[in-house]
């Protein structure tokens, strides 16, 4: 069974994996397991599914920098590290959960 993203207005996806509980899930992105409640309504906490996408809030972990990129259309990792000078692999690591396959225009990307 293909799993389909849920519209989600940070633009950030958890997928779950085999043992993950929403607690586990919270814990790992910085939030609680209510706020993940609130923003996948309809979700059954005791019956998630491998390869299910749950969104996540619009900030985790904070951004220390408290210096953000909002994506513009067209903007990939790739562009946003030629432009910054940051490399991709310390964007990622800045924002965990983001796919970066799939960034969302409006997307903020905390900026390391």
């Amino acid at each position: 069974m293909v799993q389909i993203k849920p519209p989600c207005s940070s633009g950030r996806y958890w997928r779950v994996e085999a043992g993950d509980t929403l607690y586990t899930i919270a814990t790992a992105v910085g939030t609680s397991v209510n706020e993940l409640l609130l923003i996948n309504p309809g979700v059954d906490p005791f019956n998630l599914q491998i390869g299910q996408f749950l969104c996540l809030p619009e900030e985790f972990p904070p951004c220390p920098s408290g210096v953000f990129w909002v994506v513009a259309p067209g903007d990939t990792l790739y562009q946003i590290s030629q432009a910054t000078g940051i490399s991709v692999d310390a964007l990622l690591a800045a924002n965990p959960g983001i796919d970066p396959g799939n960034l969302q225009v409006g997307q903020k990307i905390c900026l390391p």
